[in-house]
């Protein structure tokens, strides 16, 4: 097999190229594992969403009770509860919290449970209806259980 000096310096120029770039990035985003209950409407949107926005989805549809001891299991107090409760990457995601958030925590990598958007605003993703969005904050919820904003997103009527 021949070579001329433009394939092989080519090469060696692509070697350290894909050398740098990490396993996790060829391998595509985490999976996101999400327990909800089998009748909720507003998770499976959720989950559709994630989807949509390029995440692989595991779904666990669990009763009431069970859903309720798997959030307490991972960080949830009733506060801080929504709908559905999903883990990725180590963290707890809890209700619907947008993807942009998501993906931030997962870059920024924070010492924290995850992420919450109690309840379940309205315009929030899986919660669209229509153009009314209610405002409303993503809260970052640290390992002693206290929550700071991680972010705001503003309504409209």
């Amino acid at each position: 097999m021949d070579f001329d000096r433009r394939q092989l310096l080519a090469g060696i120029l692509v070697i350290p190229i894909t050398a740098a770039i990490p396993a996790t990035a060829a391998s595509g985003p985490p999976t996101i594992a999400v327990a909800k209950t089998a009748t909720c409407g507003c998770c499976q949107v959720w989950v559709d969403y994630l989807t949509k926005e390029g995440f692989r989805v595991e779904t666990q549809d669990m009763a009431a009770g069970q859903l309720t001891q798997f959030k307490i299991k991972h960080g949830i107090t009733p506060d801080l509860a929504s709908c559905h409760t999903a883990r990725v990457a180590g963290y707890t995601i809890e209700g619907h919290v947008p993807v942009r958030e998501i993906n931030r925590l997962l870059a920024e990598k924070p010492d924290a449970i995850g992420l919450t958007v109690p309840g379940m605003p309205l315009g929030s993703p899986g919660m669209d209806y229509g153009s009314e969005k209610e405002p409303y904050d993503v809260l970052l919820i640290k390992k002693d259980g206290t929550t700071s904003v991680f972010a705001k997103y503003v309504g409209q009527r």
